[in-house]
C-alpha cells in the first residue's frame, strides 16, 4: 500500500482511535428522494461537523457539499439501478478519472453475493481496485443483501472475506450475531451499516455492539438523517464510536442535545 493510499485511508479511518463515523447520504442513487433527504444541502450541512466522512454520489456531491468542507469523501462510484429494477444489475457509473477531480478519499462500490450477478458485481469489485491502487484511492466495498439473502454470519462472513481476497481496502457490512467471527476472518477493516431507520435507543446499541466487537466503524445515514435530531444523533453515535460510551448514556446524550435543539429553535422563533 503506497504513501498515497495510506495516506488517504487515515483521513477516513482516525488514526487517533482507529475508528470512523461515516455519513451515509448515497440513498437517493436508487430510492430516489428518500425521506429526510428530500432537500440534501440542508441535511448535509448542519451534519458535516461531526461526520468524520461524508458518502455522497458524484451528484449530490458538486451540487449540495461546500466545496470548502474539510471532510473526506468516500464517493459512490456504483449504480445503474434502482428499486423498480434488479439492485443487483449495477455497474461502475464514474470513471477513477472524475474521482480524482473530485479529490475523493475512497470510493465504495456494492457487491451482491449469491446473486445471479455475482460475478459481474465481483470482477467489477477487482476492476475498480487495480484502478484505484493505480491512483492511490482506497475501495470500500459494500457488501449489499439480497431478499433471499441471510443477514448472518456465514453469509456476511463469506461475502465480505471474498471482497477483501480481492483487494478492497476496507468493507461495510450489516451486523449479526457472531459478529466476532465476521470480523476474526476478515483481514481488513470493518464498517457496519446502519440500515433502515430504528428507534434511536436501538441505533446506539446496534453501533455499540458492533464496536465492542471489532468494527472500526459506523455508516450510517437513514439512522442519523431520518431521527427526530438529526444533529444530536450524529453526536451520541460520534460518543459511542470514539468514546466508547455505553448506549444508555449515548441516549442521555442525545435525548439532552435534543432537548436543547428544541429550546433553541423555540427561542429562534420567538424572537
Amino acid at each position: 500500500m503506497d504513501w498515497g493510499l495510506k495516506n488517504r485511508l487515515s483521513r477516513i479511518i482516525k488514526p487517533e482511535t482507529g475508528r470512523t463515523v461515516m455519513l451515509a447520504v448515497d440513498h437517493g442513487y436508487f430510492l430516489g428522494p428518500t425521506t429526510g433527504l428530500e432537500e440534501p444541502r440542508k441535511v448535509i450541512e448542519p451534519l458535516l461537523p461531526y461526520a468524520d466522512t461524508l458518502m455522497p454520489t458524484r451528484g449530490v456531491l458538486r451540487t449540495c457539499v461546500d466545496p470548502t468542507a474539510d471532510i473526506p469523501v468516500v464517493l459512490r462510484v456504483s449504480g445503474g439501478t434502482s428499486i423498480l429494477g434488479n439492485l443487483a444489475d449495477e455497474g461502475t457509473t464514474v470513471s477513477m478519472k472524475d474521482a480524482v477531480r473530485l479529490n475523493v478519499a475512497g470510493v465504495a462500490l456494492s457487491i451482491f453475493v449469491g446473486s445471479e450477478l455475482e460475478k459481474q458485481t465481483l470482477l467489477g469489485l477487482a476492476r475498480l481496485v487495480d484502478e484505484g491502487e493505480e491512483h492511490g484511492i482506497p475501495v470500500l466495498a459494500v457488501t449489499a443483501v439480497g431478499k433471499d439473502m441471510a443477514r448472518d454470519a456465514r453469509y456476511l462472513g463469506l461475502a465480505s472475506r471474498i471482497a477483501a481476497e480481492l483487494g478492497a481496502h476496507f468493507v461495510k457490512t450489516y451486523y449479526c450475531e457472531d459478529f466476532e467471527r465476521v470480523v476474526r476472518n476478515c483481514p481488513v477493516p470493518i464498517v457496519i451499516a446502519g440500515g433502515k431507520k430504528i428507534p434511536e435507543k436501538d441505533a446506539l446499541e446496534l453501533a455499540y455492539n458492533a464496536i465492542t466487537r471489532g468494527a472500526v466503524g459506523v455508516d450510517m445515514g437513514r439512522n442519523i438523517f431520518q431521527s427526530e435530531c438529526p444533529v444530536a444523533m450524529i453526536q451520541a453515535v460520534r460518543a459511542v464510536v470514539h468514546n466508547n460510551e455505553a448506549p444508555d448514556k449515548a441516549y442521555e446524550l442525545y435525548r439532552t442535545l435534543a432537548e436543547e435543539s428544541k429550546k433553541e429553535t423555540v427561542g429562534a422563533v420567538a424572537t
